[in-house]
């Protein structure tokens, strides 16, 4: 690892003119665990590292009949164990908890996990310049390559995959994403918004700019009756990032008719990938299997595998339809 300066931030307007106007020059520091590992692969080598847990009023966490704030270093362990997110936010409650280890989950941030970078082989791979680091090719996309984690919908011109858990269940939550800018500003997005396409920026992955740090989270009340879940497979039951996740968030009536209705697919899309398609088919019916298949064909109609990934498809297909069955009827499928 490459010798750098370390500034504890006192405020926000330090952290800020710590970072500077030069990109990869400085980089934040709060949960740590995504950018020690970049570090130590020698996949960037910054000359400063800004930390950001001497900011006061990052990690604050409160509810009230608005809905929920979370500041961006509230541990993800914190989140997954609060009674009232898991009541009101299940979403957010399940994706934290599926996060790593018991252990990662203690140290990772809710800003970490939604700033994280991709988990592509290639892009961490220190003797590979691939797109993603400013070469000339996203090496994904050969017939011979590793790709059978890579993206299967919005890829292109790099087919990288968003890592985090915590972004989906947002998305599906209609959240929105704070940060300030470099002049000290306040900034408010919509989660689905944050995140951003390689066809829109090749090298990174959401829209803050260098000198810009994400201070929170807030996620309006849910209407009386709403439901919501994440749903994840992954490799290695211990611990492991999403092969393909879905989180959905649902409103029905006393009939059992889909009011309102949110289905955001992960691991398989450069950013958390909303299905408007799935959304269409569900909403205004009442739930049914039948209906349920037609969201999950719906949802990965328009997927285009690499060449050894497609299996990609049909098992997002099963977590859609899983999904929406346990945020529709509160019911895990059996």
């Amino acid at each position: 690892m490459k010798a750098f300066e370390y500034v504890n931030a006192p405020d926000l307007r330090s952290a800020s003119e710590a970072l500077g106007g030069e990109p990869g020059k400085a980089k934040i520091l709060a949960g740590g665990l995504d950018l020690l590992g970049e570090m130590k692969e020698r996949i960037i080598e910054p000359e400063r590292l800004v930390n950001i847990k001497s900011v006061p009023g990052l990690n604050g966490l409160s509810l009230d009949r608005k809905g929920l704030t979370l500041g961006a270093l509230v541990t993800l362990a914190e989140i997954a164990a609060h009674p009232r997110i898991r009541e009101g936010y299940a979403a957010l409650a399940e994706a934290a908890e599926s996060v790593g280890s018991p252990q990662i989950r203690n140290v990772g941030t809710l800003g970490g996990n939604l700033c994280q970078r991709p988990r592509c082989w290639y892009y961490r791979d220190e003797a590979i310049v691939c797109l993603k680091k400013g070469g000339s090719r996203c090496y994904a996309v050969d017939p011979q390559a590793e790709n059978k984690y890579n993206a299967i919908l919005g890829g292109g011109p790099s087919f990288i995959v968003h890592p985090s858990d915590c972004a989906t269940a947002l998305v599906a939550l209609d959240a929105r994403v704070r940060y300030t800018d470099a002049r000290g500003k306040k900034h408010e997005v919509l989660a689905e918004e944050f995140f951003v396409l390689p066809s829109e920026e090749v090298q990174q992955e959401t829209v803050l700019k260098q000198g810009e740090i994400v201070t929170g989270v807030f996620i309006p009340a849910p209407a009386r009756g709403t439901r919501s879940t994440y749903v994840k497979f992954k490799e290695k039951d211990s611990m492991d990032w999403a092969v393909s996740a879905v989180a959905v968030r649902a409103l029905t009536d006393a009939a059992g008719t889909i009011q309102e209705v949110r289905v955001v697919l992960g691991g398989v899309a450069p950013k958390p990938w909303r299905s408007r398609e799935a959304e269409a088919v569900l909403r205004g019916q009442p739930f049914n299997p039948a209906l349920a298949n037609r969201a999950a064909e719906a949802a990965l109609r328009d997927a285009k595998p690499l060449s050894k990934n497609a299996y990609k498809v049909p098992l997002t297909r099963v977590l859609v339809r899983r999904a929406v069955e346990e945020a529709v009827t509160g019911k895990k499928p059996t």
